[in-house]
């Protein structure tokens, strides 16, 4: 093997490992967006302790993403496509993590909720709104691998529904608030827990932008619509 494929060769295993963290990454943190919710809708408290306590490996390998790709980037300079590759994995990472806090945050408020009376419904359609988040997920981390602009568009698109979701969320809290205040503290923590699950989308939404740029070389050129229209309506009027 001549020097010059051994350096390719090399470059080419760095990729792969990175990208195979990158996986491991996206599977922690699927798996903690729907254990997180079924905490909520099981009203399990040791579940929720245990998306808590594994949001620890989500983080740790953030850190491992970073300094490998820090490492590529300083000994093979990479250049064109393999640049892009690596910029978008560190962005990847990046909003996984940030997706693994907000389910951390939802099996904190979890652990408070199960001392309350239950919301009726609350929790399934909670549930519902998580597992559209975390298909998403699972969808544009098979784009990643697959290099796939049209699938990446596709879950792009679908924050829409994720956005009606919470939308609808919002208003059924609202009613149960007037309808008994106290039903009020535990409707709060439920939509701080619905609104998480609204960041998750964005943030899987802009790793769907990130692929798109990965494959094509720019980044999607419309703005996404936005269905989240609760703050303009609540504080419209100020």
């Amino acid at each position: 093997m001549s020097e010059q494929q051994h350096i390719v060769s090399s470059y080419d295993t760095d990729l792969e490992t990175i990208q195979a963290m990158i996986m491991k990454m996206g599977g922690l943190t699927e798996a903690a967006i729907l254990q997180a919710a079924n905490s909520l809708e099981t009203r399990d408290e040791e579940l929720a302790e245990k998306v808590r306590k594994n949001d620890a490996a989500i983080d740790e390998l953030e850190e491992q993403i970073n300094e490998e790709c820090a490492r590529v980037l300083a000994l093979r300079q990479p250049i064109a496509r393999d640049l892009r590759t690596v910029l978008t994995v560190m962005k990847i990472s990046a909003n996984l993590e940030r997706v693994g806090d907000y389910a951390k945050n939802l099996a904190k408020r979890t652990s408070v909720l199960v001392q309350m009376p239950p919301i009726d419904g609350s929790s399934g359609a909670i549930r519902r709104m998580a597992k559209t988040v975390e298909t998403m997920l699972k969808d544009v981390l098979d784009a990643y691998i697959q290099r796939d602009a049209e699938l990446a568009e596709d879950v792009r698109l679908r924050d829409q529904e994720v956005d009606q979701m919470y939308n609808a969320l919002f208003r059924e809290f609202l009613t149960f608030m007037m309808e008994d205040p106290r039903n009020i503290t535990a409707c709060m923590h439920l939509h701080f827990i619905a609104k998480n699950i609204e960041r998750m989308g964005d943030h899987v939404t802009s790793i769907a932008e990130q692929v798109i740029y990965l494959v094509t070389g720019e980044m999607p050129d419309e703005g996404r619509p936005k269905r989240d229209r609760t703050s303009i309506e609540t504080h419209g009027n100020e």
